[in-house]
């Protein structure tokens, strides 16, 4: 079988994960009810809730942003990425025979011997992601906010991909906590359907001379979280792993004028190996500039 990608969240490089934070980059400052701002960036490593969405490899991102002097906002991001996941697969599992004998193979426990061949994998993997966000940020007082909001993940030459959350946030001064659920998925009974809980939490600090600290915590939760993992019992059926994880990290940034803002970052995941994660520390940096 085909494991469906894991996404994890993008911060520091980009865009501190869309759908939870994107308000605060698109406040009004002008004196008008309405600001609408764009970004670029570049990122050495695109990482998103833990694990990497180009294999380890760079992406050139961007989005357009509307904000509401109220704490509406909405907006759109994309970014390029390499999922490297294919088509559904199937797998075909075989006894192993003995050819002189004719009688099937046992191992060293006397159990039968089983092979297994993986067939298909012609759809190709998408090469881009489209997020469409909105929201609402609510500043109860100077230091504390609450808000809501809405992502849905687009993967327009991908099949299967597509996603939607609804998360809840709030934030007391450096803090923040909240939880995102996914109430739509195309990959029906896997991986990023409907039933999916991720929660995070994050502090940031600001530094002397315009740097800044970050760390950052999430726990995905699947609903579906059975990954096979190409290793079968005696009786040939697939062995699993759950795909439930935890991910951290931390960043430094620097702002840099109008040179934008650049970043040095380290992400990392507890994901089974077997279930497909990278567990190795990941070490990337960031370049993002606000119009």
């Amino acid at each position: 079988m085909t494991r469906r990608h894991i996404r994890t969240a993008v911060m520091a490089g980009a865009i501190a994960g869309a759908s939870l934070t994107a308000g605060q980059s698109a406040v009004a400052q002008d004196g008008g009810p309405w600001d609408f701002s764009a970004n670029i960036g570049a990122v050495s490593n695109y990482i998103w809730r833990g694990v990497s969405q180009t294999g380890d490899g760079a992406a050139v991102q961007g989005g357009l942003d509307v904000g509401h002097e109220s704490g509406f906002y909405a907006g759109t991001w994309a970014s390029n990425i390499d999922l490297d996941e294919g088509a559904p697969q199937e797998v075909i599992v075989s006894p192993v025979i003995n050819e002189e004998t004719g009688l099937q193979e046992l191992d060293d426990d006397g159990a039968p011997m089983y092979t297994a061949e993986t067939v298909g994998g012609d759809r190709s993997s998408p090469n881009y992601e489209l997020d469409l966000y909105a929201g609402y940020d609510y500043d109860i007082n100077d230091d504390l906010s609450v808000g809501i909001s809405g992502i849905y993940y687009a993967y327009p030459d991908g099949r299967d991909s597509d996603f939607a959350e609804i998360g809840v946030s709030g934030s007391y001064r450096w803090l923040r906590l909240g939880a995102a659920y996914t109430l739509y998925g195309e990959n029906d009974n896997g991986l990023f359907d409907d039933g999916d809980w991720y929660f995070f939490g994050s502090a940031e600090l600001s530094l002397p001379y315009d740097f800044g600290f970050g760390v950052h915590a999430g726990y995905y939760d699947f609903r579906h979280d059975d990954v096979g993992i190409g290793d079968f019992d005696a009786n040939g059926v697939e062995r699993t792993e759950s795909a439930d994880y935890w991910h951290y990290g931390a960043s430094v940034s620097k702002e840099a004028g109008e040179f934008g803002t650049f970043s040095l970052n380290w992400d990392q995941n507890s994901g089974k190996q077997d279930a497909g994660y990278d567990p190795d520390p990941k070490f990337w940096v960031g370049w993002i500039k606000e119009f």
